[in-house]
């Protein structure tokens, strides 16, 4: 009966004891945590600054194949106009705005090819229109973009190019030769 019942009040004490966490593995945990979160970080800011940079490379490329399919499809001239922040608009020049996109206020650089060109417009064959802007503006010919925040082995910098037939691609500017994404 005695083994019994220190048997018992054995297995109780041990139950008792396993129930939740002391205050000492606590604090380890949340040390542990901070620690993690710590190195974690820099990693993280990094790639949501890329992911910016993607984000508003894809918007710009978007809105220059949207400016071309409308001047296919509507048989007349429309305009890209990039303003600033990378907002944009597709328009029919003095007629309507087609489609637009605020600025985001984000922190990626739009440099423009050549320098101060904001606007491209294609032909109704979807090609860049052969007598150019009709502002007599220079044409946009690339947009290359990049982090304003970050150093530049950090960074993923991309370029979005118009050729000559009015197609637009984006790539890697530091892309290997060879490469699906280089440019």
């Amino acid at each position: 009966m005695l083994n019994t019942h220190l048997t018992k009040s054995m297995s109780t004490g041990l139950k008792s004891r396993s129930a939740g966490f002391t205050l000492v593995e606590l604090m380890i945990g949340i040390v542990l945590l901070a620690l993690l979160s710590a190195i974690a970080m820099p990693s993280y800011n990094a790639w949501m600054q890329n992911t910016q940079i993607r984000a508003t490379s894809e918007s710009i490329l978007n809105g220059l194949q949207r400016a071309r399919a409308e001047a296919v499809k509507r048989n007349i001239s429309v305009e890209f106009v990039l303003g600033a922040n990378s907002a944009w608009i597709v328009q029919v020049p003095g007629v309507e705005v087609i489609e637009s996109k605020p600025s985001t206020g984000t922190t990626v650089s739009n440099i423009v090819q050549p320098a101060g060109a904001t606007t491209i417009t294609y032909d109704n064959f979807g090609n860049v229109a052969p007598l150019g802007n009709a502002d007599g503006s220079p044409m946009v010919s690339q947009f290359d973009l990049d982090s304003t925040t970050l150093a530049a082995g950090e960074s993923t910098p991309l370029r979005v190019m118009i050729g000559a037939g009015g197609s637009a691609k984006m790539c890697d500017p530091h892309a290997p030769a060879g490469s699906s994404r280089a440019c």
